[in-house]
């Protein structure tokens, strides 16, 4: 799934939205192809659901899009994010055959629709919808962005609670603890850390496996990435489940590895720009060539991401 999504992005480019994108995102994707978003939700809702069991009420779901997860128990079930519209009646299917409880609520990690598409359907089945204020904030907003064009999100589909810093559920037997991260991702970004079964979800703060995409038109940002990953270690352990955003399930020693490959291209790029190197010249020198087997087979190719970086940094 992780390829054909890359291949989509290749192929469709990120959308030259105005001033912003064209200045953050690489060249070689700045190719508006029109309105693709019919189109990367099919691709990407035509994935199968596979679920991965984190705990006895926790449930790993990946697949058409955004890791999942479900805390589930007599009070009803807690999702958190939501794949993409297509995948809406596998995925109801999935949650109704865990237990008979209904939808509690829905906690949207960022505003991305590949994590939020289906708010309106959660909502529809008698779900909240729990998120940051900015991620609020960023679906009353069009948005151009990944050769996509986002209209504001409808009434129906947003958030019924949001928080400002950060906000705690005691359900289930389980404590859960929502904080905002941060500029990283996109300015929209929190963490979700299930502190009794000791799993924490990053959202699109860790990509696991593969260089990340950073959204900077809505605020994200290279170095506010790095200080996610800083913020995370600090609260996990040798034994800490870490959901991704995208990719298998992780743990310290791979978000570790993350956060050193992150680092690493980013001191490289940041010295090469302050030394006056302009962003063809960055990339010709190949500052993430060491790295590339492990981490540049995902949806962001090594240029790619040293452009993003570049453009990020001052």
């Amino acid at each position: 799934m992780l390829n054909s999504r890359r291949d989509f992005l290749r192929a469709t480019g990120i959308a030259a939205g105005g001033a912003i994108a064209s200045h953050y995102f690489p060249a070689s994707l700045v190719r508006a192809q029109g309105n693709s978003l019919d189109a990367m939700r099919a691709q990407m809702g035509a994935a199968p659901i596979a679920a991965t069991k984190l705990g006895d009420r926790l449930l790993l779901l990946s697949g058409p899009g955004g890791n999942v997860v479900v805390l589930h128990g007599p009070q009803g079930k807690v999702v958190v994010d939501g794949f993409v519209q297509p995948a809406w009646p596998r995925l109801k299917e999935t949650l109704d055959g865990i237990d008979a409880t209904p939808i509690k609520s829905l906690i949207d990690t960022h505003w991305h629709f590949d994590h939020t598409d289906n708010n309106a359907n959660f909502r529809a089945a008698g779900a909240g919808i729990i998120a940051h204020d900015k991620t609020a904030a960023r679906l009353r907003e069009p948005h151009d962005l990944l050769g996509m064009h986002f209209d504001p999100a409808p009434s129906a589909a947003m958030p019924t609670q949001t928080f400002p810093a950060g906000l705690n559920l005691q359900i289930n037997g389980e404590s859960v603890e929502l904080t905002r991260v941060g500029a990283a991702h996109t300015d929209t970004d929190i963490f979700v850390h299930c502190k009794t079964s000791d799993v924490l979800h990053m959202g699109d703060v860790f990509f696991n496996g593969m260089y990340p995409f950073i959204d900077a038109s809505t605020g994200g940002h290279i170095n506010g990435m790095i200080a996610g990953v800083d913020a995370a270690l600090k609260i996990v352990t040798a034994r800490t489940k870490i959901v991704p955003g995208h990719g298998p399930l992780g743990s310290r020693p791979s978000l570790e590895a993350y956060g050193h490959a992150l680092r690493t291209v980013r001191d490289r790029v940041q010295a090469q720009k302050t030394a006056g190197k302009t962003l063809a010249e960055v990339q010709a020198a190949k500052p993430s060539a060491d790295l590339d087997a492990s981490w540049g087979k995902g949806m962001m190719g090594p240029d790619d991401f040293v452009a993003i970086v570049y453009n990020t940094l001052r």
